[in-house]
C-alpha cells in the first residue's frame, strides 16, 4: 500500500512546515487518474499524524476529475480512466487535469 507511505511524507511535510504550531486543517487535491485512493490517505492519516503537531487535524480531500486533449481534433473530454479514446475515434490523447497529487494548504493556529 503505497499510500501509507504517501501519507508518512504529507504528515512530514506539513509538520515541518508548521514549525511547532498546531495544524487544524490539512487539504489535498488527489486526481481519479493518480493511482491514489483517498480513501487510503483518508485511512492512515490519524494514525500516522498521532503525536504530531497534525494530530487533531482535519483532512480534506478534494478528488479531481481526469480530463484528456485529443492531438487529432484539439477537443477536451472527461475520462474515468488512462485508457481515454476521443469522441473523434483517436486515441492520441494526453491527460491534462485528474494525475495529480498536491497539497492544496494547511491551517496552523496563530503565532504568537
Amino acid at each position: 500500500m503505497h499510500e501509507l507511505a504517501i501519507t508518512c511524507h504529507i504528515v512530514d511535510l506539513v509538520t515541518e512546515a508548521a514549525r511547532g504550531r498546531k495544524i487544524h486543517r490539512v487539504t489535498l487535491a488527489i486526481g481519479r487518474l493518480s493511482g491514489v485512493l483517498p480513501d487510503a490517505i483518508a485511512f492512515c492519516f490519524p494514525e500516522v499524524a498521532r503525536g504530531t503537531s497534525a494530530e487533531a487535524a482535519v483532512l480534506e480531500i478534494n478528488q479531481v476529475e481526469g480530463r484528456f486533449h485529443c492531438a487529432d481534433c484539439a477537443c477536451e473530454f472527461p475520462a474515468a480512466d488512462l485508457l481515454a479514446v476521443c469522441r473523434c475515434g483517436s486515441t492520441r490523447c494526453q491527460p491534462i487535469a485528474g494525475e495529480e497529487l498536491n497539497l492544496n494548504s494547511i491551517e496552523l493556529e496563530e503565532a504568537e
